[in-house]
């Protein structure tokens, strides 16, 4: 008789986790306290509008390729991948700003053309960003995280002193304009942590970025979430919708052997969560928590958000799908986020506005936005500080592309810390898991499998390899990998 498993939780780690072991002979159940899948990427439906209440950005598809590659399946038979051209837009000032091509020659003419010599140093970048591209998204990241002799072979020798040098200092020896640099140490902000925190190895998101591109599957975020859950069923996985998990019944042997779920009790030879973390472990018998409230009182985290999901009666002009405002001083808002945590006073913000490329998004002649503002967690959170800074973002949007909007706005939702508390038990309201510092790499983070509990998993944001939709998809792997190392069907 197969190992019956339940997992906590249905975004993309546990989607993923649950997917390989019903494909090895488990019974896998999952329970999501939600009423639809995704976890943070799920879907908001409004007035004929769409949008994705998470993530919106596609980089790495390789990492989506191989994932579907393992149950003999590809992302094309699920949902319709588009590479956009161009990737994104950044604005510096009013009326200025880059575009990203999908095209690296035109990226190399963009720098040159920002600063003299700056091609050829950006092939250079670009050559150690793909070595360790290589090394560590197909490779690294796919290890459990258990031990420090992990990141040791023969492909990483020559590469550990780049754990010792931040991407900050890699950029400035070669760069010297405001601009280079900003968009060099963008792809930083999907890894939860300063530029200059950020060990240069993880330059290999400048290799995802320039280098693979940024692609949009039609119809959005929620389509991967889609093809995940459906392959799920396929292979025989169970989902519980609106069931949230209220408790973890230990036996004294340090065995789970059953979870409450709506009041009802229900046995099971394993549990993996892909539900928060500290949330999770907040679900046992006190004695079983591996990690105290001043452990994770000392972590470094990756950043909330205040988000506003928002119906506009037309086109917004000057605009790409993805577009950031970069006008304000980076370091100024980074401090606020991990300094000396406090609503940022002059906010970097990020828009998505994907009707600009697909028209599943909002009614014709209409535009859907999604505005995103990185800020510390635990902050307080009140409607007036989100109307306050909705006013401030959308001042901005009309200084810096020329254009009135805000008379244009049909409605708008907002979604900030206390929402990221309420839906996902999010530690401090986090929207994206632990920062990728060096002392929070690999074997440093929150452990897969509980040492304490002898049959209980973690998977997701919070644990290996860290925050972003690739890594949730190989942290399901790897949970799924050490439970079949540990419990043999």
């Amino acid at each position: 008789m197969s190992k019956k498993i339940t997992i906590l939780g249905s975004g993309f780690s546990a989607l993923s986790a649950a997917c390989y072991l019903a494909r090895d002979g488990y019974d896998v159940s999952i329970y999501e306290k939600n009423d639809s899948p995704g976890g943070r990427a799920r879907q908001l439906h409004h007035e004929g509008f769409v949008f994705d209440i998470g993530p919106t950005w596609y980089w790495m598809p390789d990492v989506f390729e191989r994932f579907f590659a393992d149950f003999g399946k590809q992302p094309s038979d699920y949902y319709k991948l588009e590479k956009l051209d161009p990737g994104y837009q950044v604005y510096f000032d009013k009326n200025d700003s880059v575009t990203i091509s999908a095209d690296l020659t035109k990226i190399y003419a963009l720098f040159e053309s920002e600063e003299k010599g700056s091609a050829e140093y950006l092939k250079k970048f670009l050559k150690t960003a793909q070595s360790n591209y290589n090394v560590a998204v197909k490779d690294l990241v796919y290890r459990p995280g258990v031990s420090p002799l992990e990141l040791i072979t023969p492909k990483t020798a020559t590469k550990l002193n780049q754990l010792f040098f931040s991407i900050r200092k890699q950029v400035a020896k070669k760069f010297n304009n405001p601009r280079l640099i900003k968009l060099l140490e963008f792809p930083v902000l999907f890894l939860g942590a300063k530029p200059i925190d950020t060990p240069a190895m993880y330059n290999f998101m400048n290799w995802a970025d320039f280098g693979l591109g940024t692609w949009h599957p039609k119809g959005g975020m929620f389509e991967v979430v889609r093809a995940m859950k459906d392959l799920s069923i396929e292979l025989g996985v169970k989902i519980n919708y609106n069931s949230p998990v209220e408790k973890i019944n230990v036996n004294d042997q340090g065995i789970v052997k059953s979870i409450l779920v709506n009041g009802k009790e229900i046995s099971t030879d394993i549990v993996l969560s892909g539900a928060d973390y500290n949330h999770t472990e907040k679900l046992l018998p006190s004695k079983y928590k591996q990690y105290s409230d001043k452990y994770w009182e000392k972590k470094k985290f990756a950043p909330s958000s205040l988000l506003f999901y928002v119906g506009f009666n037309k086109k917004v002009e000057n605009v790409c799908h993805h577009t950031l405002f970069f006008d304000s001083e980076f370091d100024k808002h980074a401090e606020s986020i991990y300094d000396t945590p406090e609503w940022p006073s002059d906010p970097l913000f990020y828009a998505s506005f994907p009707s600009q490329t697909d028209d599943t998004f909002a009614p014709q002649g209409k535009e859907a936005a999604t505005f995103l503002i990185p800020i510390a967690i635990d902050l307080e959170d009140t409607e007036e500080l989100r109307d306050k800074y909705f006013d401030i973002i959308l001042s901005r949007l009309e200084k810096l592309t020329g254009q009135s909007v805000k008379d244009d706005v049909l409605f708008v939702k907002s979604y900030c810390v206390k929402d990221f508390v309420k839906d996902y038990n999010s530690y401090g309201g986090n929207a994206y898991g632990l920062a990728n510092t060096l002392k929070q790499t690999a074997f440093l983070r929150p452990k897969i499998r509980s040492k304490k509990v002898n049959n209980l998993f973690f998977t997701g944001q919070l644990t290996v390899p860290g925050p972003g939709v690739p890594p949730s998809l190989i942290s399901g792997k790897i949970a799924s990998e050490s439970i079949k190392k540990h419990f043999e069907i």
